[in-house]
């Protein structure tokens, strides 16, 4: 993916998280129905079919098994194809997975039964729909891992670049959706449990657009790590011993650091900060973070730098050699 067409996605992706958060949409609605999706259109269908008369009972009942029974089909077909691998085993998993789910979703009243009335419909019907996609993504993490081992350097080098694609986006999300939810949830709570005392409430509700911030930071740094990343993997694709490969490796290096200290001291800042004004805040929100993994990734790319270095200058001594 180009650079230019990522940056549009991820800024397109913070603007959506902003604006679907500010419009106060429901998140968790959302989120069960896309989990129940498409499962419980399925459902609903058969179970039309199936009281439209005994014609419509059959057909319903043979969609049924048919629709359950793909996934066990996809399997012979794989068989007959490459052969089987232990992955393969959840192929056959998800088809006995599809006969219980679907069978919720063309009787949900079921579901209330079974939990013995202790979560509604919506919630029951995304658990089952969850239960699907987690095998379904089980088995494409089992196969994409295989494919790590069996392919080429430049086969690794793409998928690497997709990873870290995947990863930005769920960067850009914890910063602009997760951490930006937490700051409005945080700002209604301050505000009701005040009522009476808005105006006294200044000082606070800046304080929390701060931490806001602060909390996003790590996160929005964290993209343009992996911008640097994107980048030289695209060096070492095209010459892991050139000089561009080497400039390539210490910016990310450099950039690692800096996105460590500036995590750090802005955490430092914002906790002295905080108690300067404690006086005037109604709510106190210290915290100690330990950047371990971002410790860890600094070290990885210094490791990485020496190594590119090294194995640069090395090369240049054998062709001096030959």
């Amino acid at each position: 993916m180009k650079r230019n067409v990522l940056v549009g996605i991820l800024v397109i992706e913070a603007l959506l998280c902003v604006v679907l958060r500010i419009l106060q949409a429901s998140f968790s609605d959302a989120f069960f129905a896309v989990m129940a999706f498409p499962f419980e259109q399925i459902g609903s269908g058969l179970r039309l079919l199936s009281l439209s008369g005994d014609t419509g009972n059959i057909a319903a009942i043979v969609f049924y098994f048919l629709i359950s029974l793909l996934p066990a089909a996809a399997l012979l077909v794989v068989r007959k194809k490459r052969g089987l691998r232990v992955e393969d085993g959840l192929l056959g998993l998800l088809s006995a997975v599809l006969f219980a789910v679907l069978y919720l979703m063309i009787n949900p009243g079921v579901i209330g039964t079974l939990t013995g009335g202790t979560m509604g419909q919506s919630t029951g019907k995304a658990i089952a729909g969850g239960m699907v996609y987690a095998v379904l993504c089980g088995y494409f993490v089992l196969r994409v891992l295989r494919l790590f081992f069996v392919g080429g350097t430049d086969k690794l080098v793409r998928y690497m670049s997709v990873m870290l694609s995947l990863l930005n986006v769920l960067f850009v999300y914890l910063a602009f959706g997760a951490r930006f939810d937490e700051m409005l949830n945080s700002s209604a709570a301050l505000q009701a449990g005040n009522a009476g005392n808005e105006h006294l409430l200044g000082a606070s509700h800046v304080f929390l657009v701060v931490q806001f911030l602060v909390d996003a930071l790590p996160f929005v740094l964290n993209v343009f790590v992996v911008f640097a990343a994107l980048r030289l993997l695209c060096e070492m694709r095209a010459d892991r011993y050139s000089a561009e490969t080497v400039s390539a490796t210490e910016r990310m290096s450099r950039l690692c650091a800096v996105a460590l200290a500036a995590t750090v001291l802005s955490n430092i800042g914002f906790n002295l900060l905080q108690f300067l004004f404690v006086k005037s805040l109604m709510v106190v929100n210290g915290s100690v973070q330990i950047p371990v993994f971002s410790i860890t990734f600094v070290l990885a790319a210094l490791l990485l730098t020496r190594f590119v270095a090294e194995n640069k200058q090395l090369k240049e001594d054998n062709d001096l050699f030959v």
